[in-house]
């Protein structure tokens, strides 16, 4: 680079070492070792951190001494806040927040799904994570101070599976979702063999209309499930 002077490559070399070296102790002794783990106050601090490094390493002002003590000093903080909640339960809610029920005997309950800032597309792909394709198979689903979700399926859906049972194969079909958040989802109503006539149609016929309802998914065999707000 023009104007950059042999002893700028020193510096930042040896700024860049200390400072990765910094970062690795200290993820060692706060012991977050995989970030799915880490809940959303943990992800942003460690951004801020990165960009305190990253700031720092350009900056010819800022010597080793302020990259290190920088590194303590919000290492000291993080590290506080993880004893003050491994020591207090009653601080672990205000701190990393709480786990949330928010499918309970098959019911989505619908003030902590907005409570979480999650809509119904937003909440599917969290149960695919957990191999659940259809909202049916949920006795309880929890979300989790970090975000994913944990599903307890329902009795008919648990192992054994059919292997097991010596079943006859069957075809195995992909529920669709037709109405998310009281609209119909167009996309997808081209996948079936329903048109938006008989949507309407079978809406009706459970005193419903699009608008009252949360969620509905589609399959061959069973036909609409509708779970209205």
């Amino acid at each position: 680079m023009l104007g950059t002077e042999p002893m700028d490559f020193v510096r930042i070399t040896m700024e860049t070492i200390v400072g990765f070296a910094a970062l690795f102790a200290l993820t060692k002794v706060l012991g977050k070792s995989q970030i799915t783990q880490i809940t959303p106050f943990d992800f942003i601090a460690a951004i801020i951190l990165g960009e305190l490094i990253g700031n720092a390493l350009y900056d010819k002002e800022i010597g080793i001494s302020m990259i290190l003590f920088a590194v303590t000093l919000w290492g000291i903080l993080l590290y506080t806040i993880e004893t003050i909640t491994n020591k207090y339960r009653k601080m672990r809610k205000p701190l990393e927040g709480s786990p949330s029920l928010i499918i309970r005997r098959g019911e989505i309950q619908k003030d902590l799904l907005k409570e979480a800032k999650l809509d119904m597309n937003q909440f599917m792909h969290l149960l695919r994570d957990k191999n659940v394709f259809s909202i049916q198979e949920v006795e309880y689903a929890v979300l989790e101070t970090n975000g994913t979700v944990n599903v307890l399926k329902k009795f008919i859906h648990q192992v054994p599976t059919n292997e097991i049972l010596n079943q006859t194969p069957k075809s195995v079909e992909l529920p669709i979702s037709i109405i998310s958040d009281g609209e119909i989802v167009d996309e997808n109503l081209k996948e079936i063999s329903w048109g938006l006539e008989d949507v309407e149609r079978e809406v009706e016929q459970q005193g419903l209309t699009i608008q009252d309802i949360m969620y509905a998914e589609w399959t061959q065999e069973k036909g609409l499930y509708v779970m209205p707000y």
